[in-house]
């Protein structure tokens, strides 16, 4: 028994220091959870478990003892492991004693529904991608869609940036010309995010249909959207901004600019 308690211990862990790799996430189609409030909304979302790693900080808290218990009420495999072992699989400074292994749900182009979409063009930081999903999830966006450079919205810190939303809002990630074709077959009008743009403003009075498809997309933190993407943009808007300032953070530039497309409807 002694023996295979420590095999499973093994291939538990070690799948864990796997999937720290983009690659491996794509080819086993797994990603880590971390801390309870994402194990606990992956539960909600009914996501499969493949295990979950615990640690004794978890029973330190009444909120950790009770998914301790509701994720053995679901059969869930849980390996008990070392506060310094632990810790080396943590991706945060102060962990919560818990790592959860999950089969996330996998998107496609058509469970995107109808109504204003997320674009998102080469957003390298997980941080950015993760909170980018959560807001627009949030404000109603139909889907993201993440494009080529964008980084991996399985990422342990996308994951926690997304706070959830990423089991429950369709993330699609595909290459630019699938994107094209898509966009041309259902008409989807690009709202590009561009500094030098038409206000926002001037944007939205000039709507002409409340029935259009807009998507809106934000692009690289440093080198903005790609310029064959801006050259088949409908629009290219710009929030504008108090005197002296030079730019906002990609998710609150999306946020904006979601939220009175959202609200136009």
């Amino acid at each position: 028994m002694a023996s295979t308690r420590t095999r499973i211990a093994s291939n538990l862990q070690t799948t864990v220091r796997d999937l720290q790799r983009r690659k491996a996430r794509g080819r086993r189609g797994l990603a880590v959870l971390e801390g309870v409030r994402l194990v606990e909304e992956a539960l909600a979302a009914g996501l499969e478990f493949k295990g979950a790693l615990v640690a004794p900080e978890l029973a330190r808290t009444t909120r950790g003892q009770s998914l301790a218990a509701e994720l053995a009420s679901h059969a869930v495999a849980i390996e008990e492991v070392g506060s310094r072992a632990f810790a080396e699989l943590a991706g945060t400074e102060t962990p919560q004693g818990i790592l959860a292994i999950v089969q996330p749900r996998t998107w496609a182009l058509n469970d995107v529904t109808d109504g204003p979409l997320l674009v998102v063009d080469g957003v390298q930081d997980p941080g950015n991608v993760g909170t980018l999903i959560r807001t627009a999830h949030a404000l109603g966006a139909s889907a993201s869609l993440l494009l080529r450079g964008s980084a991996d919205p399985m990422n342990p810190k996308a994951l926690r940036a997304a706070m959830g939303a990423t089991f429950r809002h369709p993330v699609v990630q595909l290459d630019d010309g699938p994107f094209i074709a898509w966009g041309r077959e259902h008409g989807v009008l690009l709202w590009a995010a561009a500094a030098d743009g038409v206000p926002l403003p001037r944007a939205l009075e000039a709507r002409t249909s409340r029935k259009e498809l807009i998507a809106v997309m934000v692009g690289n933190e440093g080198a903005g959207i790609r310029p064959h993407l801006n050259e088949i943009a409908a629009q290219r808007v710009a929030i504008p901004l108090a005197r002296g300032a030079e730019s906002l953070n990609v998710a609150v530039a999306a946020g904006i600019l979601l939220y009175e497309v959202l609200r136009g409807r």
